[in-house]
Parts: C-alpha cells; sequence; structure tokens
C-alpha cells in the first residue's frame, strides 16, 4: 500500500516534497529529479525555490529528466516543456541547464528519441525521486488510458479529454499537439522513489482509481500501487474519495520516529 500523507494546502504539499528533496541533496548533492510539468508541482518548485533563496539549499549538481514532450512543437514555443521546464525549474532553483534533459520532440529523430531517452535515464544511474501529477483519464505523463504498465519512453497520441485539459495553457485548443515522446509507465517505475501529488476535487475520483483501485491499464496511475516506495501527497478536497482515509491519517500521524 503506498503511503498517503493528507494535508491542508497544495502549499503544504510542496513543503513535505521539498524537504525529501533537500535530504537527499543533502547527502547525495548530484540527486537525479524525475521532473513534471504542468500546475500540479509548482508548488514543489514554489518550495525549493524558498529552500535555495533563504536556506542555501544547493541544486547545482543536481541531475534532471523531464517526464514527456510535446511532438512536433519548437523548442522555443513557450509551452512546450523545454521551455516550461526552463523557465519554471532551471532558472527558479539555479540548476545547471546542461544536466537537466527533455524528451526530444522534434519529428527529425522522432523514431530513436525514446531509446536515446530511456539511455540518457540509465547513464545517469535512474532516478531517485519522481515528481507525478495524474490527469483526469488517470494518466501519468503522456501515458493515456490503454498504455502497457511496462512500457518505455516512445510516442502516444492523447486523448481528446486530455487535450482539453491542456488546452487552457494554448490560445486555443486546436493548437494543442495531438502527441506527445513521454516516459512509459515501466520507466516511471524503475525510478527509487515515487512522489504522487493530487489537489482538487476535480482529482478525487481519479486519485482513488489510482490508488485504490484495481491496476489497470485502464488507468495507468494505477501502476504505482505495483512501487516499492510510494509517496501520495494530496490535499483535503482530493483525498475526498479515499475509502482508507481514515488508516491513512491515523497511519501519518503516529509513524514512528525510527520508520521515518
Amino acid at each position: 500500500m503506498a503511503e498517503v500523507i493528507i494535508v491542508d494546502t497544495p502549499a503544504a504539499a510542496g513543503e513535505w516534497v521539498a524537504q525529501r528533496i533537500s535530504a537527499l541533496v543533502a547527502g547525495k548533492p548530484d540527486a537525479v529529479l524525475g521532473l513534471a510539468t504542468g500546475s500540479t508541482p509548482l508548488p514543489v518548485y514554489a518550495a525549493l525555490e524558498r529552500r535555495v533563496r533563504e536556506e542555501g539549499l544547493n541544486l547545482g549538481h543536481v541531475r534532471g529528466f523531464a517526464l514527456d514532450e510535446y511532438v512536433g512543437l519548437p523548442a522555443e514555443h513557450p509551452e512546450s516543456y523545454r521551455s516550461v521546464i526552463r523557465r519554471d525549474v532551471v532558472e527558479r532553483l539555479g540548476m545547471n541547464a546542461e544536466l537537466v534533459c527533455v524528451p526530444n520532440g522534434d519529428r527529425d529523430g522522432i523514431n530513436t528519441a525514446g531509446e536515446r531517452y530511456e539511455a540518457d535515464i540509465r547513464a545517469a544511474g535512474g532516478v531517485d525521486i519522481q515528481i507525478l501529477g495524474v490527469g483526469t483519464s488517470g494518466h501519468i505523463g503522456f501515458n493515456e488510458p490503454g498504455s502497457s504498465l511496462n512500457s518505455d519512453t516512445r510516442v502516444k497520441a492523447l486523448t481528446e479529454q486530455t487535450r482539453r485539459d491542456n488546452a487552457r495553457f494554448f490560445p486555443s485548443i486546436d493548437e494543442v499537439p495531438t502527441h506527445a515522446l513521454t516516459q512509459g509507465v515501466g520507466t516511471i517505475l524503475r525510478a527509487k522513489h515515487l512522489v504522487l501529488l493530487a489537489f482538487g476535487a476535480a482529482k478525487a475520483e481519479i486519485l482513488a482509481e489510482c490508488v485504490e483501485g484495481p491496476v489497470t491499464a485502464s488507468v495507468p496511475g494505477s501502476a504505482v500501487q505495483l512501487h516499492r516506495h510510494v509517496s501520495v501527497v494530496v490535499d483535503e478536497a482530493a483525498a475526498t474519495h479515499l475509502r482508507h482515509i481514515d488508516y491513512y491519517r491515523r497511519s501519518y500521524e503516529q509513524r514512528p520516529e525510527w520508520l521515518a
């Protein structure tokens, strides 16, 4: 069973994750982080930015691997994940841009881009902490429903639901790309520690399916149940559909120091 931590606000969730990342980096300055995009991980990056600014946290030697990238969107486009990672993560946190990788969504070479990205992750020693959000369709990364739970980095077609969800970042849904190069579910599961974030009532139903429902390719996020070290950090609104919510609260509140 995943460790489920229920907090009052997304900001509190960001602080919880930032503390774990800070502890990791203290013992391993060249740690490898799996970086998610979208609005969900922003509280984590905000909390890390505060630690960099006020506490001297040094992320300059940390390596990073983004989960995904749109296919065919120019790197300079403000909503390409290459731009987003540079803007929201690298520049804010003082990371070395040369150590932060994003899948190459350029159409030229797309047939081998996934294999090359997998090789880069292996060469870095694998991901230490992978930050994840979950889409309303149950996708993690851009692994849409039906994705193999053993999949590696490859091109996936986006569902219309995902494109509608992401249309808020574009002038219109017509400009949202139809495909993405994404780490596979199997790739994600090879990380040493998964941190799944979910905020707001709109994520409550799918979060419960991911954490407590059957493990199925129809809900790719449910694959986190197969991992040996998963922390699910959610706010009160996102936790409302969890059947075992009282157990999660009690388990976390009574967690012994030696176990933490």
